[in-house]
């Protein structure tokens, strides 16, 4: 072999071994009360830990539903940011690399921090970011067309910067520079990725109602707007993302860490798979949502009819749920709730036991008597998807299992992140489509 084609076969080598690094990589997502998480209470109790999560749920509904009021401000949020998510994934930004810890949020966009200087800042436990120390750091000017076409954005007085601000209402707001950053990604297998240029917000006024996050840095946005992080890094990952959620008992939380997929490794494919189309949203500016549409439910061989409410910029037959992350119990229109539980209480031979952490209202003791739970299946456009009985029947307290679905009277539905797990779930943003196929996310 001449010298020269040696050369050659080592070009071919690097640049095939860059790509793969660069289209196929999985990462970490830690659930907030796992011992892996910077948010661990060795204090809190069990019941403690369920009230919180449900809350969590409750306000993230309360949340995105506000979102749809005809009489709020566009932009005008009204939840505390403390209900932003469930899981972390830790990254990195600048050079050198400066290591954070973020929620992921499927219902967001931007990915932003805390920054200094600090006009206001919440009190973040670990070390803020300081741009000024970081050689990659590039403010984006006020003339780009990112600046003019963001919807959160806006012009600096006094000088050339493009500024963000996102208002969660009740005086939450954060407010900062939009800067173009590298991002440095850890994959599970060990490789290290870096992404240049990358739009962040990087926050220097944080105003109350972050307090509860101090471990936290800010937001990873995995929404389909045009600055989250898949629409960003759209080029390498091809668009596609997928997640694979682990179980978690409320009152046992595994150490065990999720996954998350971009690019080529976030095909879902095999047997058992099945794709739900995405529905688009015109005319209404929360478009960044994951919409799907739900015609049913089974318990068994009962089939229960699933109708959302209209509302503003939405369809109640079409796009009458949303796929979230962020949202750990699903909540569901109360009458279509109330005929799932009424139908699952028919078929469970058990008798009802009162919740003692007093937040969902059928419950079992399965202490003396296993009972085996029928299996629900949620019946999306093309796809039915049946449920694992865990993310259904909880295990709340030891020995305690709960229906984890709640009740609600207005807005559309949220499938929520229990009812999702130990489910591969793909998103491919160029084909509309959501992907499931039943997958042991412990052995994923």
């Amino acid at each position: 072999m001449s010298y020269f084609t040696l050369i050659l076969l080592c070009l071919y080598c690097l640049k095939t071994t860059s790509q793969s690094i660069n289209n196929d990589f999985t990462f970490e997502l830690i659930h907030r009360d796992s011992f892996k998480s910077p948010f661990y209470n060795s204090t809190q109790t069990e019941i403690q830990k369920v009230f919180n999560e449900v809350q969590r749920s409750i306000n993230r509904a309360n949340y995105i539903n506000k979102e749809f009021s005809p009489t709020k401000n566009k932009f005008e949020f009204s939840l505390p940011y403390e209900y932003v998510g469930q899981y972390l994934m830790s990254y990195s930004i600048g050079t050198p690399p400066f290591k954070v810890y973020a929620f992921l949020d499927t219902g967001s966009n931007l990915i932003w921090h805390q920054c200094k200087p600090c006009n206001i800042c919440y009190n973040q436990t670990s070390p803020i970011f300081n741009p000024s120390k970081s050689s990659s750091y590039q403010n984006i000017p006020c003339s780009s067309r990112s600046c003019k076409t963001m919807a959160y954005a806006s012009c600096s007085y006094g000088r050339d910067k493009c500024e963000y601000t996102l208002d969660y209402g009740h005086g939450t707001k954060t407010h900062g520079d939009l800067i173009m950053e590298t991002l440095t990604l850890e994959s599970t297998s060990g490789s290290i990725v870096s992404f240049p240029k990358i739009v962040i917000g990087c926050g220097h006024t944080n105003t109350q109602g972050f307090e509860y996050n101090g471990k936290s840095s800010g937001i990873v946005g995995l929404g389909k707007g045009p600055t989250s992080i898949i629409k960003q890094l759209g080029s390498l990952t091809d668009d596609k993302f997928s997640y694979c959620l682990i179980v978690n008992e409320f009152y046992n939380i595994s150490n065990l860490s999720s996954k998350l997929n971009f690019g080529d490794v976030a095909v879902v494919s095999g047997d058992k798979v099945v794709s739900t189309p995405m529905v688009k949203i015109f005319g209404n500016q929360q478009k960044d949502y994951y919409y799907l549409t739900l015609k049913a439910f089974s318990v068994g061989k009962k089939r229960i009819k699933y109708k959302g409410f209209k509302r503003e910029g939405t369809n109640a037959s079409t796009n009458n749920i949303i796929i979230d992350s962020g949202t750990s119990v699903s909540r569901l229109p109360r009458r279509v709730f109330h005929k799932l539980e009424s139908t699952v209480k028919k078929m469970v031979k058990l008798k009802p036991f009162p919740d003692p952490t007093d937040s969902f209202s059928l419950c079992y003791n399965t202490t003396s008597k296993k009972q085996n739970f029928p299996v629900i299946t949620a019946h999306f456009s093309g796809a039915d998807v049946k449920l694992d009985t865990k993310g259904v029947f909880n295990t709340i307290l030891k020995g305690i299992e709960c229906f984890v679905f709640r009740p609600h009277d207005d807005g559309l539905g949220i499938f929520g992140s229990l009812a999702q797990t130990n489910h591969l779930i793909g998103y491919d943003l160029k084909n509309n489509i959501v992907s499931f196929k039943p997958t042991d996310c412990t052995k994923y």
